[in-house]
């Protein structure tokens, strides 16, 4: 080959690089933006949510209905109104059981006069039976007239003791008849705020027929004490034991955690139509002042934590993709998929037992489209 076709072919070759170059400089895939995050050490929580929105509940509720009907004659409280146990929240006309009360009671006033009649009469035999014997014995008096005043004395003091008992039968009756009374009234069983009153003064009211649920005459709350009872799916609950540490969050207090504990685990599991069977779990505030200002029905989530190992290898659960892998991120260089061993893990952080190091950076952004293995990236942010 003569130097003029080394030449060209030299020419030709240049040209066809540059091309090829210009080519792949003209379709090479643009680099992708992502989000990473450095693997570093730090506290990592295995942790049990529940499934469904759970509920702020208050420690004491009672719904309070009359055991038998009437009519409302006297409603001294509204809805808000702090009770005191004991105190009468509704009242039925009664005016015929307050006049059986009031006959009790005099019946038992004219037995208890009876029963010291009677006693007194017993108590004068009695010193008179003694007073003959003892004549008897002087020869002052004959043994028939002794014999009739002992009898008598005993007849007396039989007297007293029935009317002694008559006048308890009296006493009863009058407990009997402030019973009835009562079954007309509805007191507070406890101190609290009533939550609702279901009738008005001139309505009749009836008990709850069986089996068939009515709202109640008065709902009274305690609202010194509240829990969070939320539903935990039946797969998660056999790791959860009472007095372990949670989490409690409400959408009526947004961005404020508060701290808690298991306080009962229900023995049963509940089935819903087409959801998941779950156990109901309970947890209380461990501090009871910032629940003060919690009305019950609020909508309350609970984070059980299991298990928790402090400064681990720990990366976000956000990185990891299906199969326990991870996107890699190196300055200059496609990005990488990597698997990975896990440990103890949540919604935010997962333990890294094996695949990873302190200090490497993997990729959080693993949803934005073109984020895959082998492709060009570009940092967007880090994140510490």
């Amino acid at each position: 080959m003569t130097p003029r076709h080394v030449r060209v072919a030299f020419i030709v070759i240049t040209v066809l690089i540059a091309i090829g170059a210009g080519m792949w400089w003209l379709t090479r895939p643009e680099p992708v933006s992502v989000v990473v995050r450095k693997v570093d050490k730090g506290m990592v929580q295995d942790t049990v949510a529940n499934t469904r929105a759970g509920t702020v509940k208050a420690c004491r509720r009672a719904g309070l209905s009359p055991t038998i009907g009437g009519q409302i004659v006297r409603l001294p409280v509204r809805e808000g109104d702090h009770v005191k146990a004991g105190q009468i929240l509704m009242e039925f006309w009664n005016v015929d059981r307050k006049a059986q009360r009031e006959l009790a009671r005099n019946e038992h006033a004219a037995a208890r006069a009876r029963a010291n009649q009677a006693c007194v009469l017993a108590d004068v035999a009695r010193r008179e039976a003694e007073r003959l014997r003892a004549m008897k014995k002087k020869g002052l008096a004959a043994e028939e007239a002794v014999d009739k005043a002992d009898g008598e004395a005993r007849a007396q003091a039989a007297a007293c003791r029935a009317a002694r008992a008559q006048e308890k039968v009296s006493e009863s009756r009058i407990r009997v008849a402030e019973a009835a009374l009562e079954q007309t009234q509805l007191a507070a069983p406890f101190d609290g705020i009533v939550a609702e009153v279901n009738g008005e003064i001139g309505e009749f009211v009836t008990p709850s027929p069986v089996g068939v649920a009515t709202p109640p005459a008065i709902d009274l709350i305690d609202m010194r004490c509240v829990y969070i009872s939320a539903p935990i799916d039946e797969v998660d609950a056999p790791k959860i034991r009472t007095g372990m540490p949670a989490r409690i969050s409400l959408d009526a207090f947004r961005g404020k955690v508060f701290t808690g504990h298991v306080r009962r685990i229900a023995p049963y599991v509940l089935t819903r139509a087409k959801q998941a069977r779950t156990v109901d779990v309970e947890a209380e505030f461990e501090n009871p002042d910032e629940s003060r200002d919690m009305l019950p029905g609020y909508s309350a989530d609970i984070e059980v934590i299991v298990a928790e190992k402090a400064d681990v290898l720990r990366v976000p659960t956000e990185a990891i993709l299906e199969g326990d892998k991870v996107l890699v991120y190196r300055d200059g260089e496609p990005l990488e998929q990597r698997r990975i061993e896990t440990g103890l893990g949540n919604w935010e952080w997962t333990e890294v037992v094996a695949g990873l190091k302190a200090g490497e950076e993997v990729v959080v952004s693993v949803d934005r489209k073109g984020v895959e293995a082998g492709v060009p990236a570009v940092r967007e942010t880090q994140e510490d």
